[in-house]
């Protein structure tokens, strides 16, 4: 009896991590594959439902939804004595649950370092945060009503414009106001839910844990302030170690290295051709032993754009390890002819 009471609650798991993706069609798809039959995978639906983290819409053609355990939004004044820590240990850590220690630390660390930097740069007067949880993933919204976060940087670097200043965001270590943060928060817990994202001003910017890449929309209607959103499945493995580790070494754990999407480097349709778009793609790199740029979704790169990069800087740099990653092999090509040193010439000034 023990064995069957343990299969009932695989199949009851199975069921609702993969409900949202088939609604519609959960019984065959458990059906095929678990092996079961269809009055089996309709007796465990009938039980989840009765426990109440599933609903069941129509009667012929059933569609079988994720039901809410919670939902919930507050308000903050910022205003003293409003701190993340408090907010965390009074008002989120408990509405999240009874997770995982590991997923709980995820949270904390994503949740203070988000708020925090909502109460510290955002200028806003009113901080919201939403939480929404499911049997099977939890979700995080932090919104205030400030300048902007990408605006913000964008004003206090000097750089071109928001896009600029999501690229320097999403390699790291970047911060309006050093002396009382590192610039790690945002890059480290973009890496550590399944599901991170940032909308401001005209920019949106996602990461998920399964795809490499960064990337951006912009709105046609910008609008004021910053909305963070995170999501995290309540039964993940992973751990705030695993994500430290990827990015950092050494006995002190040093931030030193870091992942480039040379895609942001990019305005709309054009090519990624001149020294111009090079250095401002390896702008701040210095700061990491170990930098890999991303070519997701580029399709080709330049002669004078690879030389700037892969010979001028690496030459300048020579401690830095420079590595690349989805690049096709027309970009592979490009950046080994910059390796041996078939100079280009420089561009020309009009």
């Amino acid at each position: 009896m023990v064995g069957i009471h343990k299969s009932g609650e695989k199949v009851r798991r199975f069921i609702l991590d993969h409900v949202a993706t088939h609604e519609r069609d959960i019984v065959a798809f458990t059906c095929k594959e678990l092996g079961i039959t269809r009055q089996a995978v309709s007796r465990h639906l009938a039980l989840i439902a009765k426990q109440g983290s599933i609903t069941v819409e129509g009667t012929t053609r059933k569609r079988y939804l994720l039901a809410p355990e919670l939902s919930w939004t507050r308000e903050y004044a910022v205003e003293p004595p409003l701190s993340e820590d408090v907010v965390w240990r009074t008002d989120i850590a408990g509405r999240l649950g009874t997770l995982p220690d590991n997923v709980m630390a995820i949270w904390q660390y994503g949740f203070t370092e988000m708020f925090n930097n909502a109460i510290d740069h955002s200028g806003s007067t009113k901080i919201v945060v939403s939480i929404q949880r499911t049997a099977v993933f939890s979700e995080v919204m932090i919104s205030d009503r400030g300048e902007g976060i990408f605006r913000k940087i964008q004003r206090e670097l000097g750089l071109l414009d928001e896009r600029h200043a999501l690229l320097e965001l999403a390699k790291g270590k970047l911060t309006t106001d050093p002396k009382r943060h590192t610039g790690e928060g945002i890059f480290f817990s973009s890496r550590m839910f399944d599901e991170f994202a940032i909308l401001s001003g005209g920019v949106y910017f996602s990461h998920e844990y399964n795809k490499p890449e960064d990337w951006i929309l912009e709105r046609k209607n910008p609008a004021s302030g910053t909305v963070v959103f995170m999501k995290l499945f309540n039964n993940s493995a992973r751990t705030v170690k695993m994500v430290f580790d990827e990015f950092s070494s050494g006995d002190d754990y040093g931030f030193n290295k870091t992942i480039v999407p040379v895609s942001l480097a990019r305005y709309g349709a054009e090519l990624l051709v001149s020294r111009s778009q090079a250095k401002r793609l390896i702008a701040r790199i210095d700061r990491f032993k170990t930098v890999i740029f991303d070519f997701e979704g580029v399709s080709e790169i330049g002669q004078a754009f690879a030389d700037e990069i892969f010979r001028v800087f690496q030459n300048e740099h020579p401690e830095i390890q420079l590595l690349s990653i989805n690049a096709l092999p027309t970009v592979v090509q490009m950046i080994h002819r910059a390796q041996r040193g078939d100079v280009v010439p420089e561009e020309k000034v009009p």
